[in-house]
């Protein structure tokens, strides 16, 4: 089925590695006219729709999970902030600047980043990442809502734990944590990136056409499981 994104322009934010590398390759591969980066989203949509003539995907992937985010206890102010201010900040400025593009091409697809921390609690916490990912569902919502009638669809992408090198490097010098975690998981086995991708890939496409406002899970089962195979 190529060509799934022929005629399209995509703009991917946090697409150096990991998954945003893996969907502007895929994107491209499906016919779409990409657009790619790591910094001032704000400053890319404008450049993007003066080259391409418009917008019709935006796919705010970029994010950050710093080595110091822990517990409420433990976690400081200022990591607090620097988690924000990416996570959070960085998807709700990334859709002020870019649903506008959108609304001039009579519609279009956002698929925010969010991810299963979002849907479940974890006593191995992160709460600077985790309450930034719970902002971005709640905000996925509430444009979805906000925008139906004008053709914009919005959904919220919440993948479960991904072979990035976000998550390898927490994970690489504690396999002990790593296998405390993937007791839980169903399938025992972190996702490729590219397995999380084909779901956005789907959300930006026009097959999705009647899909918004939704937690797009693409996380192995994890948030359905209880007890797990041995």
């Amino acid at each position: 089925m190529a060509g799934r994104l022929r005629g399209k322009v995509c703009v991917i934010t946090g697409a150096g590695s990991g998954m945003g590398r893996e969907a502007a390759i895929l994107f491209t591969e499906e016919g779409a006219s990409v657009c790619v980066a790591d910094v001032d989203g704000a400053a890319m949509m404008d450049a993007t729709a003066s080259r391409y003539g418009g917008i019709d995907v935006l796919y705010n992937n970029a994010g950050i999970s710093p080595g110091d985010d822990a517990s409420v206890l433990e976690t400081s102010v200022e990591a607090w902030d620097r988690v924000q201010a990416v996570n959070t900040k960085g998807v709700f400025l990334c859709c002020k600047h870019g649903i506008p593009h959108l609304l001039d091409r009579g519609g279009g697809s956002v698929i925010n980043v969010a991810s299963f921390v979002a849907i479940v609690g974890a006593a191995t916490s992160q709460i600077s990442y985790t309450a930034s990912k719970g902002a971005v569902l709640s905000m996925t919502r509430e444009l979805a809502v906000q925008f139906a009638r004008e053709r914009v669809r919005v959904n919220a992408l919440c993948p479960g734990p991904v072979e990035t090198p976000l998550l390898l490097a927490i994970f690489g010098d504690d396999p002990a944590a790593l296998e405390r975690r993937r007791t839980h998981w169903p399938t025992g086995r972190l996702a490729k990136p590219r397995e999380v991708v084909n779901g956005a890939l789907f959300l930006a496409s026009d097959e999705s056409s009647y899909v918004t406002g939704t937690t797009f899970l693409v996380d192995g089962g994890l948030t359905a499981a209880y007890v797990t195979p041995e």
